[in-house]
């Protein structure tokens, strides 16, 4: 059954929020040493919470391709104004990807070429053109495709001084091909958004996209719910079994990781779209919805902010790096433990970046992007 339009799911948008949210309290929790331990990511095989925000923000994009997607089809069959829009997008997420990266000061001959928004903004290209020209069933081979030639390269593909099946970090068939293409331009010796484990990530977010096409059926909620309660439990079991052949592991993004988050944010929406859109609980739910409207803006700019004092306490405070550096030493180390006070910061963070984002929302300022 093809999916169609459905009226508009603010699940959707409270989904997205909150992983914006999330993603921000990850990235200002402070030095690795200090970080509250569920806003760490994990250091090898495992996860955390922090491994859990975005996967689920790749998901949620899933999702809301399908729909925007079907709201355009509902104005008239599709054109090459569609195809130009996939690019448009993917040029301006992987540009704002870079300035990330450069900014305050950076190189370029070091700068890092990978990052969050770089793989967003290449999840969302492969992602839209399935999309765009495969129905359900073709999605799902896909999916099943990418996944698969994933783990078969990541096992079977013989990696020079290493061998074949390693999956050390560092020493693995997605580090050497980083190394090959990157060299100079990664996070480290490998990085964690290189070009092979972003086969993976792309099918993440059409886990999404699958999501998106039962949300779109003329069934109801409650059927929509039980199934997508249903599609979680198989998907977290079956990651789980697949996990003694092919370890669960975010730097890597292995294939079973890509199950096993899938099946969590299945469970996640399946959990706010009963509660908001069924039945129809949405008096918390805001906030997350302020987040969710201008969700990269407000990413972006808590990059922008972090560094500040660079510029605007060079003098009072020379060896800050960064705004969470200075206030984390400064200020809201005597709280509490130096865990504790990370995560107290973060939180403060993120609720410094919802008064920007309440108020673009005010002003009824929605920075598409």
């Amino acid at each position: 059954m093809e999916p169609t339009l459905a009226k508009r799911i603010v699940s959707l948008d409270v989904f997205r929020g909150f992983a914006i949210a999330a993603m921000i309290l990850v990235d200002a929790s402070g030095p690795y040493r200090t970080v509250y331990p569920q806003l760490r990511h994990t250091a090898w095989n495992g996860w955390s919470f922090a491994d859990t925000v975005f996967p689920f923000f790749l998901f949620i994009m899933g999702v809301s391709i399908v729909f925007s997607f079907s709201r355009r089809e509902q104005n008239g069959p599709a054109d090459s104004s569609l195809y130009l829009q996939i690019v448009r997008r993917t040029i301006i997420l992987f540009g704002l990807g870079l300035f990330i990266n450069a900014y305050p000061f950076s190189r370029l001959s070091v700068l890092r070429i990978p990052g969050v928004l770089q793989r967003i903004a290449l999840c969302y290209f492969f992602s839209s053109l399935i999309v765009r020209d495969c129905g359900p069933k073709g999605q799902m081979y896909w999916l099943f495709g990418l996944l698969t030639s994933y783990w078969l390269m990541m096992r079977f593909v013989p990696v020079p001084g290493i061998g074949t099946g390693v999956l050390e970090p560092g020493n693995n068939f997605a580090a050497y091909v980083d190394s090959l293409f990157l060299k100079g331009h990664m996070y480290g010796k490998w990085d964690p958004e290189g070009i092979v484990s972003t086969i993976p990530a792309i099918g993440t977010t059409l886990f999404g996209v699958l999501a998106g096409n039962w949300l779109c059926l003329p069934v109801s909620g409650r059927k929509k719910t039980v199934t997508m309660i249903c599609a979680g439990i198989a998907l977290l079991m079956l990651g789980k079994i697949l996990d003694q052949w092919l370890p669960i592991n975010k730097n890597i993004w292995t294939s079973t990781f890509s199950i096993f988050m899938a099946g969590l944010a299945f469970l996640s929406l399946s959990l706010l779209y009963w509660l908001i859109d069924v039945e129809g609980y949405r008096r918390w739910t805001t906030g997350f919805e302020i987040l969710g409207t201008n969700s990269i803006a407000i990413y972006v700019l808590s990059y922008i902010v972090d560094p500040l004092p660079r510029f605007v306490l060079s003098y009072a405070a020379p060896s800050a790096k960064s705004l969470n550096t200075y206030l984390l030493t400064t200020r809201f180390s005597t709280l509490a433990s130096p865990e504790n006070s990370s995560l107290v910061f973060a939180v403060s963070f993120v609720l410094f970046m919802f008064l920007i984002a309440w108020a673009l929302w005010k002003l009824k300022l929605f920075i598409r992007i």
